[in-house]
């Protein structure tokens, strides 16, 4: 067995903490929203710990280090970021959100590759944009890119932003250099701005990195960085934007700015740079857990519900679970699963209307309670057949 100095097996009883994951719905077992059951590493807990004794919550500045925290941390994956173009943003979609206002005009056409993070839809669609889909292509238990159909659509005039999800939620997948690259050439032959949200980056397989987009990228690209998948600290709204050109910097950087999205608070900023300077060891440990999860599940999936295929993935703690052998409405079956056992996934067509027959499967928990899924989802199935 491998010694881990953290426990990730400890259950904690979240309920009635204004948990959005275990109070918003009335369920038992919710594996739903992309939240993590574990506590936060104690080197960034000691931190805000720290600055919440010194009693003092004025107005904060962006200090040097939580520049150098981004800096170092993303050197890791072979990226050198200029200080120069890297901003704090108050949270990944409300940065996207103001991004889109500021590049793009009503009635444009915003394209993404779907299935996709469901918000993905909201930002667009909430601000009067068109929503296209580059449908990803599933075969043989693994998604691929259909770049006819990419340059098809990017040729279209009125599509002017491509938003990038790298990783991928919700089938796990890590881009390679050559897709990425593919992408960046096809966008800058269109003249497409893109968006590349890349909030699961830490989160691979013990034995996987992930490409960072603007590293392969020739063309002018905007990036999402945050530490709050990673760290489970949603709470704490804190997140960066990094842009590869002086142009468009100064157009998103004034956006953020006359948007106040770009105003910190003072635990955004601490939680930040404890992550970034002190969290490796947790969230080496972290992955690993999560990995091993990941097999507990593939296995279980084989033997107990053999209905279910797991799809291949290599990132984030979301696993994307092919039922159509079941024959199901996803959104129908996720309500018959909670009422009838008490476990809440998320259904398949919240992240496209042709994944009607697939679910999101969280397994960011102690093992305790993902067996407990696990079954609950076996009796559910059992119930429905």
């Amino acid at each position: 067995m491998i010694y881990m100095a953290y426990d990730f097996n400890k259950v904690i009883n979240r309920e009635n903490t204004n948990s959005l994951k275990w109070d918003l719905f009335n369920t038992k077992i919710p594996m739903w929203v992309a939240d993590m059951d574990f506590k936060v590493a104690p080197e960034i807990s000691d931190e805000i710990i720290k600055k919440a004794n010194s009693n003092l919550y004025g107005y904060t500045i962006i200090p040097n280090d939580w520049y150098d925290a981004y800096i170092n941390w993303w050197k890791y994956y072979g990226l050198n970021i200029d200080k120069n173009n890297l901003k704090f943003a108050n949270g990944v979609m409300p940065a996207i959100a103001t991004i889109i206002r500021k590049l793009t005009k009503e009635n444009d056409k915003i394209l993404i590759q779907t299935p996709v993070y469901h918000v993905f839809f909201h930002v667009i669609e909430d601000n009067n944009r068109e929503v296209v889909e580059n449908h990803l292509i599933y075969k043989y238990g693994n998604y691929e890119i259909d770049f006819k159909d990419l340059e098809e659509k990017l040729a279209d005039e009125n599509v002017t932003l491509m938003m990038l999800c790298n990783p991928h939620n919700p089938i796990g997948k890590i881009w390679s250099k050559n897709d990425l690259e593919k992408i960046a050439n096809l966008c800058a032959k269109y003249g497409v701005h893109i968006i590349s949200d890349e909030i699961h980056c830490d989160l691979t397989d013990p034995d996987k990195k992930y490409v960072p987009f603007s590293s392969v990228s020739k063309h002018d690209s905007i990036t999402t960085l945050s530490p709050t998948k990673s760290f489970n600290i949603a709470g704490l709204n804190t997140a960066a934007v990094y842009v590869t050109s002086e142009k468009l910097k100064e157009d998103v950087f004034n956006a953020l700015d006359v948007e106040w999205v770009s105003r910190a608070n003072t635990f955004a900023i601490v939680g930040a740079i404890a992550a970034y300077t002190k969290g490796r060891l947790w969230l080496n440990e972290l992955r690993q857990y999560i990995y091993d999860n990941k097999r507990y599940v593939a296995n279980f999936l084989k033997k107990e519900i053999p209905e279910i295929k797991l799809v291949d993935c290599e990132a984030t703690y979301l696993l994307w679970l092919d039922c159509s052998k079941l024959n199901i409405s996803s959104k129908n079956f996720v309500e018959f699963l909670n009422e009838k056992t008490g476990v809440l996934l998320s259904p398949g067509i919240d992240f496209s209307n042709s994944c009607d027959e697939f679910l999101r499967l969280n397994i960011a928990c102690p093992k305790k309670l993902l067996i407990e899924g696990l079954k609950s989802i076996k009796q559910g199935v059992t119930i429905y057949k």
